[in-house]
């Protein structure tokens, strides 16, 4: 399971442009307002061969009773509970503030995980004098670091995740789908389990592990065996099981991580939240087959059923890859399908693509529409074969791939999910560039010309002057 690294810290220290640098991207907004973030952001990161999950809380006020800071202060302290690893960020340049005393005085008390302190903005600073009034937090030896310019920053990571192993690869095909419900919370992700569960002939245990473990229970249905991974929250009550809707994000990351198949969940008689969409960008940035559940429908009418599918095309656009099927968890309709989709999109994530046939579906796409040109250069592609499952990767050998822009590296990963019938799975395209064959050709062709000219020069010279 990936590890949990929590950015702490007061508002307008550096959180979110370390977020950015540690997830190479700009999911966080960064500028010099305080508080700008106002909740928490999730991302994954990657540290050699070792992933994992980085979360950006809002500026921390510890004391913060009513209103937003309150609010933003609960989403950090929740952050803070379920965290491996805690990176506490204080402001170089601005010195020690009473705020850093607050926020280390609560971690010292309430902190499980191990608390980093990171001294942030050093740039160009000595260390032991930018570092020596932090000592007085008494939470180890501070680390000077700039999130702008990562100077320090791979050493911090390094230090953090050190106890925590590389991940095993399981190159074992799985013979069954695992799948992961996730959803915000009242969605219905409870009383969904709760449907598929309630046949005499389930088989349920729960798979021991830490408390904000999600639960795995083994399911047969229709003949087929899955393993759901319920983030709902499920226990036993007698013979009854109970399901208890509880709502942790970084315990829904997890259980997606884990997972061949996600079911998001998202209610039909409600707006498409922000939410359903960012739990719908991790699962895509997880590479993970999807269905989506659009329950409660049978508590809506037409005109409101229209209204759901503009919303689901306009926010959930990304995830075209996937089946929607209009389901009610409370009274069975389309759960039938719905399990066919989740069938066919395992089938999808770990399908064996061979490599003649994704060359001539490569071929063919070039042929219908060119790289574009970078340049003088056209980028040339030769051949692609299978790299991975689960998703699929098509790896494509060629070059001058590094020129290759994402709208055509999109446009191949339509081409092979079309060609190959892959519904219900994202598909990534990895280019590879190798040594240019024809290199030095040129200087050769030349060698080879001027060569035949000084032969051609000497029979002319032997035969006009006998020499």
């Amino acid at each position: 399971m990936k590890p949990t690294v929590v950015l702490v810290g007061r508002p307008n220290v550096g959180k979110s442009t370390l977020f950015n640098r540690l997830t190479r991207s700009r999911d966080a907004l960064v500028a010099d307002l305080p508080g700008l973030t106002r909740d928490r952001h999730y991302g994954q990161g990657r540290l050699g061969e070792k992933p994992f999950i980085v979360v950006d809380t809002g500026g921390f006020e510890p004391v913060a009773k009513e209103g937003l800071l309150s609010e933003m202060a609960r989403q950090a302290r929740e952050a803070i509970a379920e965290a491996d690893v805690i990176v506490f960020l204080v402001d170089g340049r601005a010195g020690l503030a009473p705020q850093d005393k607050r926020i280390a005085t609560m971690l010292r008390k309430e902190a499980k995980a191990p608390v980093y302190l990171a001294v942030n903005k050093a740039e160009g600073m000595r260390e032991a004098m930018v570092t020596a009034e932090f000592h007085e937090l008494a939470l180890g030896d501070p680390i000077a670091i700039s999130a702008e310019h990562g100077e320090g920053v791979r050493q911090l990571i390094e230090d953090a995740l050190a106890k925590f192993p590389e991940p095993e690869e399981d190159e074992e095909i799985p013979d069954h789908p695992r799948v992961a419900i996730v959803g915000r919370p009242n969605v219905g992700k409870s009383t969904l389990v709760n449907r598929l569960l309630g046949e005499e002939r389930v088989i349920a245990f729960d798979q021991p592990g830490t408390t904000r473990d999600s639960i795995e229970i083994e399911l047969e249905k229709d003949g087929k065996l899955y393993t759901l991974i319920d983030t709902a929250g499920i226990r036993k009550r007698g013979k009854v099981w109970e399901a208890v809707e509880k709502f942790s994000v970084i315990k829904t990351l997890q259980a997606i991580e884990r997972a061949n198949v996600v079911i998001l969940v998202v209610d039909a008689d409600q707006d498409i939240g922000e939410q359903d969409a960012h739990i719908g960008g991790y699962i895509l940035e997880a590479g993970r087959a999807l269905v989506v559940a659009v329950n409660k429908v049978d508590a809506i009418d037409s005109d409101k059923r229209k209204d759901i599918a503009t919303d689901l095309e306009r926010k959930l656009h990304f995830l075209d890859f996937a089946e929607f099927h209009k389901i009610s968890a409370r009274h069975g309709t389309g759960i039938k399908k719905m399990l066919e989709g989740v069938d066919g999109a395992f089938a999808a994530a770990m399908a064996k693509l061979s490599t003649p046939k994704l060359t001539r579906a490569l071929m063919a796409a070039v042929q219908a529409q060119q790289p574009p040109m970078a340049g003088r250069i056209r980028p040339k592609l030769r051949y692609a074969h299978q790299g991975g499952s689960n998703p699929p990767i098509v790896v494509i050998h060629g070059s001058a791939t590094d020129h290759i822009k994402a709208t055509y590296k999109r446009y191949l990963e339509g081409i092979f999910i079309k060609t190959f019938k892959l519904k219900g799975t994202p598909l990534r395209v990895e280019l590879r560039s190798g040594a240019n064959p024809y290199a030095g050709k040129k200087a050769q062709v030349l060698t080879v010309s001027q060569e035949r000219a000084k032969r051609k020069n000497r029979i002319y010279s032997k035969k006009k002057y006998g020499n």
